[in-house]
């Protein structure tokens, strides 16, 4: 029998502006705005001895929210990678700066939750 394969997601939020330069010149995105982000990233794999679980729940929190610490308040525009802060590459820019700590990060989610959009990125 193999092992069971378990899932644990953490959140965290952080507040930043942007603008899309490369979309239709009338839609409002192209001026420079702000959202609240909500992002989530999950950890997939066997429960790990000695303690019996994925992954310590408090380091993934830690990591999580020290990515987003890089972005809040910020112009997304101006960080290395984002110079197009779509939402994928705002994926991407997580799961670059999460997978090596976490080998097992399956899933990076963000979202605008006030306006109801997201993204989704599978990390293989």
């Amino acid at each position: 029998m193999t092992a069971p394969i378990f899932e644990i997601t953490k959140t965290a939020t952080f507040d930043a502006a942007h603008y899309i330069t490369d979309g239709p010149e009338h839609r409002p995105y192209t001026n420079l705005h702000g959202h609240s982000f909500q992002v989530q990233a999950t950890v997939a794999g066997p429960a790990q001895e000695p303690v019996g679980w994925v992954a310590d729940f408090a380091d993934l929190d830690q990591s999580l929210k020290a990515v987003a610490a890089e972005l809040d308040h910020g112009l997304l525009n101006d960080k290395p990678g984002l110079e197009r802060p779509t939402l994928e590459h705002i994926c991407l820019y997580f799961a670059e700066r999460l997978k090596a700590q976490f080998p097992g990060l399956s899933r990076i989610v963000v979202s605008r939750p006030t306006i109801g959009e997201s993204c989704a990125l599978r990390v293989s």
